[in-house]
């Protein structure tokens, strides 16, 4: 008997793990090490990414190809701010390079119509672009 594919689970729709948003290539300006760890994140970026305070988020370091998930602490507004604190702080240095990205959960029919936001910025973590 071939099986094909449903998006239904019994009664209960599927969830599936979408891209809500992304701030890409964002450099980092600091790296605190003693702290209880997370990634301090400019308030405008935030803003304009949708992404909330203590919001998880994946990160990604495109000069080391580090992956990790953290939380996010909100910075100073239009100050630039990319900060990686605790163990994270051990992941990336200062002028690395991150993509930033926040998931949320949607049924099928829902997450085929979604467009996250992306947010691109300057080599001063500066908004240029957002979709």
């Amino acid at each position: 008997m071939a099986v094909g594919l449903s998006h239904e689970m019994g009664t209960h729709a599927m969830l599936v793990t979408i891209c809500k948003s992304k701030i890409h290539r964002v450099r980092v300006t600091e790296a605190d090490l003693d702290y209880e760890g997370s990634i301090t994140i400019d308030r405008r970026l935030l803003e304009a990414a949708d992404m909330l305070p203590h919001e998880k988020v994946q990160v990604v370091n495109l000069n080391n190809g580090a992956r990790f998930e953290t939380y996010v602490l909100v910075g100073e507004k239009d100050s630039g701010t990319i900060c990686l604190n605790g163990p994270a702080a051990r992941l990336g240095q200062v002028g690395d390079l991150l993509i930033v990205i926040s998931y949320c959960h949607l049924e099928v029919a829902e997450a085929k119509k979604y467009e996250p936001r992306i947010v691109h910025v300057d080599k001063d973590n500066r908004i240029v672009e957002e979709a």
